[in-house]
């Protein structure tokens, strides 16, 4: 169930983000295999090493700051600014930084700057309704009606009536459907440092703020007690690794990470790793099929791919907006960060998420400026 929820509500938004770089299906399919076989491997290895159900997966909000800072922004470049963030990952990780590091952002300012990125994502959602209404709507129905009666899966439903409705109305590109095994392809990474400041560090400071934090609150919260900077080496170490190949960002899951967390998994919590063992083979299987699964992807109408992306996380968006404006004292920089991350702007060919978190950053120091008192004249 880890695996199912986890590709079906957020496959689409990886996708996006790789075809927004200009990826061929070769190259999606390659981006398929890898983080499914490195998510997989890393699940497993890891819940062994600490029988504890650790479940390692792409960074969904990660793939939104690849989709959102493309623009202009080459495969090649794209790839450098993978190798970066996978870089500064395995530095957290090694330095034992990573709790220092982010305790200096504010959460308030990253839950905005993660609303942002993604709110860009809903909005393209809801757009497409203009020209394709029937399918859009009938999706945001489906979405409504599961989170009533079945939350869990309501996007899968989402997916499937998507699936119905565009077939219905032969707007599935049936010819793009193929049944073949995955083959990783080489993108010789290019170094450029607007790619850098404006896709790798928002994709390293968003994974980590918002999915590092909560995957390991996620897992303290559960009653384990994992070593936390060996997961964050081998994450980073892994992103290094695969990332020529279009494995972007590999993270602890937070969301999916429940589902082997809780006692649906198993009512011992000492025999739960065996699920999440189990959910990186599953991972290892999808990877394999990436062909597959990048051949069925390719057949469904855009419109159908930003549906189901954009509904998938709402309750991501709204969460991040919640968090990010529950303080009072940080509430006008997050809102500045959110505007500025969702105007798309790019300034010196660096993208609106570092100039989000940027301005938030700077609307943060003037408030809280204080200039030192004069001495009094004699």
């Amino acid at each position: 169930m880890a695996v199912l929820v986890g590709f079906t509500s957020t496959i689409a938004l990886v996708f996006q983000a790789a075809r927004a770089l200009g990826a061929s299906p070769d190259q999606v399919s390659s981006w398929v295999l890898v983080l499914g076989v490195g998510m997989g491997l890393s699940t497993v290895c890891l819940s062994l090493w600490t029988r504890a159900p650790i479940l390692i997966t792409w960074s969904t909000p990660g793939a939104a700051v690849v989709a959102g800072a493309a623009a202009g922004v080459s495969l090649g470049e794209a790839t450098g600014a993978f190798l970066v963030s996978g870089a500064l990952i395995l530095l957290c990780g090694l330095t034992g930084w990573f709790e220092r590091v982010m305790d200096r952002i504010p959460i308030a300012l990253a839950s905005a700057l993660l609303a942002g990125i993604l709110a860009k994502f809903a909005l393209m959602a809801f757009a497409a309704a203009a020209p394709q209404p029937v399918l859009v709507v009938s999706m945001l129905i489906t979405y409504l009606v599961g989170k009533r009666w079945w939350p869990r899966y309501a996007v899968l439903g989402v997916l499937v009536i998507g699936i119905c409705v565009a077939g219905a109305m032969g707007q599935l590109n049936t010819q793009t459907l193929r049944l073949d095994w995955a083959k990783p392809v080489w993108v010789s990474p290019q170094w450029s440092w607007h790619a850098v400041i404006g896709l790798g560090l928002p994709l390293f400071i968003v994974t980590m703020a918002s999915q590092a934090l909560p995957g390991v609150a996620a897992i303290r919260a559960a009653g384990y007690n994992p070593p936390v900077s060996p997961l964050m080496t081998w994450s980073g170490l892994m992103t290094v690794v695969l990332a020529p190949f279009g494995g972007y960002t590999l993270n602890l899951a937070a969301i999916t990470a429940a589902i082997v967390l809780s006692p649906h998994a198993h009512e011992a919590p000492e025999k739960r790793y065996t699920a999440a063992v189990m959910a990186g083979l599953f991972y290892i299987v999808m990877g394999l099929l990436g062909g597959a699964v990048a051949g069925v992807l390719n057949a469904f109408p855009p419109a159908l791919v930003m549906g189901v992306a954009g509904l998938a996380l709402l309750g991501t968006i709204g969460q991040g907006l919640a968090t990010s404006l529950r303080d009072e004292r940080y509430r006008e920089a997050a809102l500045i960060t959110f505007l500025v991350t969702l105007s798309g702007v790019t300034i010196l060919g660096v993208g609106s998420a570092f100039w989000g978190l940027a301005a938030g950053t700077l609307t943060l120091f003037v408030e809280n400026f204080r200039a030192s008192p004069h001495p009094e004249a004699d």
